[in-house]
């Protein structure tokens, strides 16, 4: 029996056993995990922070001791001593391996940082923020009328603003009166009132006329991704976007991962709710210093999130969302001060606006998609896809819109793919692969040149070729059915059938060689048939919960598509129809919506009505449940096959006919055929 420790990377994936006593470092650089370091492993230069899990690790099978690393050494005092650094980080190239263990490397010692692709999408918002900034003038005190300073603000709110009902926590009324004297009875007051408060709440006040910065975040909290965006509340203008990886993927990649980790490990919970709040106040210092704005002017905060994150977030137990019936603590919308949820890093005083979840498994993100997209108001029938780790699925018009969750796993992301990475330089982003000759070209993420474009290894230089992401697996594995080197049933075919050396034997299947850097010490980039099989599952689930809302709705077709998210807007319609992602429709019906779920957050950021109505069209949107429905499993098997077994889909077949080809594994016993 090996010696050899088991170390886990995450969120990479990445594994192998290594000698006791190797640098953490030295392991990461063996594997090809994204973890800087700029000074030679002296502890320098402090790139190379990590941060070692313990305990039990159900989704990886094994329990890391307290001793997994060495101790803490001289070094890392020193540099936290002199420079700081974050209680339970180590140094990558001071901790060694003593045993098996668990390492997340933090987005900010990654080389190739994730590109956080839910930009801020331009809409047309009526201005109706719930926080507001009011000028008034109060009248001074008077021996002959003995009211109080505070009383008398809100009479002069009252008057001058017909501001009625007006409460003040009592911070603001310690500094009530000493800014009332510095303004010679003249003050701005930041009011908050909500859409289902009874009464005004004064949130600041500033002696005189105060012109400052009036700021709200509205934040996707996704599986993956934390997208924020910083905007003022006096014009709704985005200020600034940026998002960071969800640090919870240490705990599990997909949601039920972690529900079981918070089943399996008592006190889960409470860690995932630390570490995403943790992260939460670290994204909106960092948004808030790019846009130059101080964070103290940050008083309003709106999330949209899927329900397990929702939970978390809240620092609720989502042990009931892993078992029927899937009973969410609350489904409605939630109002509460920031600081309850531990949100440092805004104003004291700044307010939280949950939007509501529609079911168990169809969160406030769908609800923001639909406030976004508005399937109700639809004269014709729409399909909105808002697809992640967990997708969530609309259908309707303005008769009826169902909707269901749909567990597509993280390969969409790029996870569980052999050569797979997040979006960041470096990953191959779009592929195309000639028909004739087999050969694929590719673009990568941070340069606009096709690999046979001239120029291209100059463009990419500094970010290298890495790997591949989300948009760029599902581009490879389209291109390869549409050139044949993939039959309907997924199969890649070897060489001899295919009629390329790119096709090339990996045990009992084949694998096709998308690019090879291994002479200048770069990876060797493939397409496997265990990564074919991941998107399998990921687009069957997917296509199979839109074709169950079909059912349900009583319909054969839809008339447009809309894919949201992230993926949405970097993935083509017909790439997607290809995969059999999506129900066959006319590509000019197909959109994307950008990141619909964050737009929707803007809009109730930004305007109290919209809180209402969301509100009640949750009321209205019919839940249906993938996990007890059979005939989800039926359209899930039919899905498995590229694009689909059964259901036809006439557009696509008028623009990309599909070779009709069949493999097997057996080599030259395999079938090639082609329509005439």
């Amino acid at each position: 029996m090996s010696d050899d420790a088991l170390v886990i990377f995450t969120p990479s994936g990445k594994r192998g056993r290594f000698p006791l006593g190797t640098p953490v470092l030295q392991a990461a650089r063996s594997l090809g995990v994204d973890l800087d370091s700029v000074c030679g492993g002296r502890g320098i230069c402090s790139k190379c922070q990590i941060t070692p899990g313990y305990g039990e690790f159900p989704k990886f099978g094994i329990h890391v001791d307290d001793e997994a690393l060495s101790e803490w050494n001289g070094v890392e005092e020193r540099y936290k001593s002199k420079r700081g650094m974050i209680d339970g980080r180590r140094l990558g190239c001071q901790a060694k391996v003593m045993g098996d263990v668990v390492i997340d490397v933090p987005p900010e010692s990654q080389v190739h940082k994730q590109v956080i692709r839910k930009s801020a999408t331009a809409r047309e918002i009526t201005m109706d923020p719930a926080t507001r900034l009011l000028f008034i003038e109060v009248a001074e005190p008077d021996m002959h009328e003995p009211t109080g300073d505070f009383e008398r603000v809100q009479r002069a709110l009252a008057e001058q603003w017909q501001v009625d009902a007006v409460v003040a926590d009592l911070a603001v009324l310690r500094r009530l009166q000493p800014v009332l004297r510095k303004g010679e009875w003249k003050i701005t007051v930041a009011l908050h009132r909500g859409n289902h408060d009874t009464a005004h709440r004064i949130l600041d006040l500033w002696p005189g006329y105060h012109d400052g910065g009036l700021y709200g975040l509205a934040i996707d909290l996704g599986s993956t991704t934390i997208a924020a965006h910083l905007c003022d509340l006096r014009d709704g203008h985005v200020l600034a976007s940026s998002g960071v990886m969800n640090p919870q993927i240490r705990f599990g990649e997909d949601l039920m991962s972690r529900v079981s980790y918070a089943m399996m490990n008592p006190g889960g919970d409470q860690e995932m709710t630390a570490a995403v709040r943790t992260s939460i106040n670290g994204l909106v210092q960092a948004i808030a210093t790019e846009a130059g704005v101080d964070p103290a002017s940050i008083y309003e905060v709106v999330f949209v999130c899927n329900p397990v994150m929702h939970h978390l977030l809240l620092g609720i137990d989502p042990v009931e969302l892993g078992q029927a019936p899937f009973a969410l603590a609350t489904s409605g919308s939630l109002a509460l001060p920031a600081r309850e949820m531990e949100l440092t890093a805004v104003n004291s005083a700044a307010q939280v606006y949950v939007l509501p979840c529609i079911a168990g498994h169809v969160g406030a993100d769908a609800a923001a998609v639909a406030l976004a997209e508005a399937p109700d108001k639809s004269e014709d029938m729409v399909l909105i896809v808002d697809v992640g780790t967990n997708a969530e699925i609309l259908l309707g018009n303005k008769e009826r819109v169902l909707a269901c969750s749909s567990p597509t796993g993280p390969a969409f992301e790029g996870a569980q793919i052999s050569s797979g990475q997040r979006a960041a330089p470096g990953a191959i982003e779009r592929v195309e692969i000639n028909v004739a000759t087999k050969e694929p070209r590719f673009r990568v993420i941070g340069s606009d040149l096709w690999s046979d474009d001239p120029g291209f290894a100059e463009a990419t230089a500094n970010s290298g070729i890495t790997g591949i992401c989300g948009s760029g697996i599902i581009e490879a594995v389209a291109e390869m059915r549409l050139a044949g080197i993939l039959d309907g049933s997924g199969l890649i075919g070897s060489a001899e059938q295919v009629g390329t050396d790119r096709c090339r034997p990996e045990g009992r299947t084949n694998s096709y060689l998308m690019f090879d850097g291994s002479a200048t010490g770069g990876p060797v980039i493939t397409v496997t048939q265990g990564d074919i099989r991941a998107i399998q599952l990921a687009k069957s689930a997917l296509y199979a919960g839109a074709r169950l809302l079909m059912d349900e709705m009583g319909v054969d077709h839809v008339d447009r598509v809309v894919l949201a998210g992230a993926f949405g807007a970097h993935i083509s319609p017909k790439h997607a129809m290809i995969l059999g992602m999506i129900p066959d429709a006319p590509l000019d019906k197909v959109a994307s919506a950008g990141n619909a779920a964050g737009t929707g957050a803007r809009i109730a950021l930004c305007n109290r009505a919209a809180r209402d109505a969301i509100e009640a069209t949750v009321h209205e949107i019919h839940k249906v449940e993938t996990a007890i429905e059979p005939r989800f499993q039926e359209h899930f098997v039919n899905a498995s096959a590229i694009p689909n077994a059964v259901d036809p889909f006439p557009h696509l077949a008028a623009i990309a006919p599909l070779p009709d080809v069949s493999y097997n594994t057996a080599g030259s016993e395999g079938r090639r055929r082609r329509r005439g």
